[in-house]
């Protein structure tokens, strides 16, 4: 199964140290003329109604470019490859992970729903459960079952982006609080008009004590940081995804949250250069494993961009810490594993107004668990890259299922 959906344009990684002129490499070897780059906006947070009219733009952070070439030209790039070009590869549509209505998400959480059901009613499910959690008055199910009503760190100090369809700034839960926020989606502003991406925000950072509301929230005291790159309809390019990567990285956020993807099995080549530039900066991406699973016949696979091997893949696991029916599971891709797990049905969290909360289901909800949970643990130890992503897989609980569907297990909190 795939929907590689693509825009017509080119994903181009670019060969040479960070710092070489890409600008100039591209003019020389296809020809490429009209090329804007991150480092011409403040903080370099695109506009992407500004690069539109641009043959090409460079992500100077992460070292590509996206780029409108016509035949000649991409054959030009494609010769090149080896060179000083590394890769160059078609740019995709990704969706949010979760509440999209996605056919692969709807499918997946019926499916789920009807499993969890049988389950529920069938003899001996209790010996099956490693435990059983439920929301109470006071906590999610998903914050107890990963230790944050156990824990006294609350992600002080830590910035933490979350890459989604925004925002609802005016949300009472987060009266008074500082959000930095930039929009990566020409003609929309940050705000959120789907709910997807208000609802993984609540999910990392939603107040320790929500007047009127169960706590919801991993990590209430980080610096959060929202790009939209996701529409108001759930879908983007690659091209906003990697501005809103290259503008976090640029902000210094030692966390990126992303739950969003889509059903291609085939790494990019462009994912792994910006996962492996962000360890290197020291900043973690998280991403959602994919919800194209219909277990128990089809367990799905890991797709882009989480099948990168330089970026977390997040599954997802019920109230019992069993594999949630929808998640993908791991392949033999290099970086097509599941890395770790988290809660991921019957997620609740803030949403839009004047609705305010909601309950969802889908990797996109197991994601920000685990992005959360990175930020109390950079603030408990000061860890940051590839050292924040040892601290969470060593400390992860071992759940009954193999490591193809969870990884390493259940990501828990310092």
């Amino acid at each position: 199964m795939s929907d590689r959906q693509t825009t017509g344009r080119m994903i181009v990684v670019l060969g040479g140290p960070q710092g070489t002129d890409a600008v100039a490499d591209l003019r020389q070897i296809a020809g490429i003329t009209r090329v804007a780059s991150t480092t011409d906006f403040s903080e370099q947070a695109v506009d992407m109604a500004d690069v539109a009219s641009a043959e090409a733009t460079v992500y100077a952070e992460l070292g590509v470019a996206v780029v409108a070439a016509d035949a000649d030209q991409t054959a030009a790039l494609r010769a090149d490859v080896g060179r000083r070009i590394v890769a160059v590869e078609p740019e995709l549509i990704l969706y949010a992970r979760g509440a999209d209505g996605s056919p692969d998400y709807v499918r997946g959480y019926r499916d789920g729903v009807t499993d969890l059901s049988a389950r529920l009613t069938s003899e001996g499910d209790a010996t099956r459960a490693l435990q059983s959690y439920s929301d109470t008055d006071a906590y999610t199910w998903g914050l107890q079952a990963v230790g944050v009503d156990r824990t006294t760190v609350t992600g002080a100090g830590s910035k933490v982006a979350v890459l989604d369809t925004g925002f609802t700034f005016d949300h009472p839960d987060f009266a008074g609080r500082t959000i930095t926020s930039q929009s990566f989606v020409a003609g929309e502003e940050p705000a959120d008009g789907q709910g997807h991406g208000t609802h993984c925000v609540g999910t990392i950072t939603g107040p320790a004590a929500p007047a009127g509301s169960r706590r919801y929230g991993v990590a209430p005291d980080v610096d959060i940081h929202v790009g939209k790159v996701l529409g108001n309809n759930g879908s983007g390019s690659d091209a906003g995804i990697l501005a809103g990567i290259n503008w976090a990285l640029a902000s210094g956020c030692q966390v990126v949250s992303m739950s969003l993807g889509a059903n291609v099995r085939e790494p990019s080549a462009a994912y792994e250069r910006v996962g492996s530039r962000a360890l290197a900066a020291g900043t973690l991406i998280v991403a959602a494993a994919g919800n194209n699973a219909k277990r128990p016949d089809d367990p799905g696979f890991v797709g882009v961009p989480a099948n990168s091997p330089s970026i977390m893949a997040v599954a997802a696991v019920d109230h019992d810490l069993q594999v949630a029916p929808f998640s993908a599971a791991g392949t033999t891709v290099e970086g097509g594993q599941i890395d770790v797990a988290a809660p991921g049905v019957d997620v609740y969290s803030s949403w839009l107004l004047p609705q305010m909360y909601n309950t969802i289901s889908g990797t996109s909800m197991a994601t920000p668990h685990v992005a959360g949970l990175a930020a109390l643990w950079h603030q408990q130890s000061g860890a940051t890259g590839r050292d924040l992503w040892t601290l969470l897989t060593q400390h992860a609980r071992r759940l009954g299922a193999t490591s193809q569907d969870v990884g390493s297990g259940l990501c828990l909190a310092p």
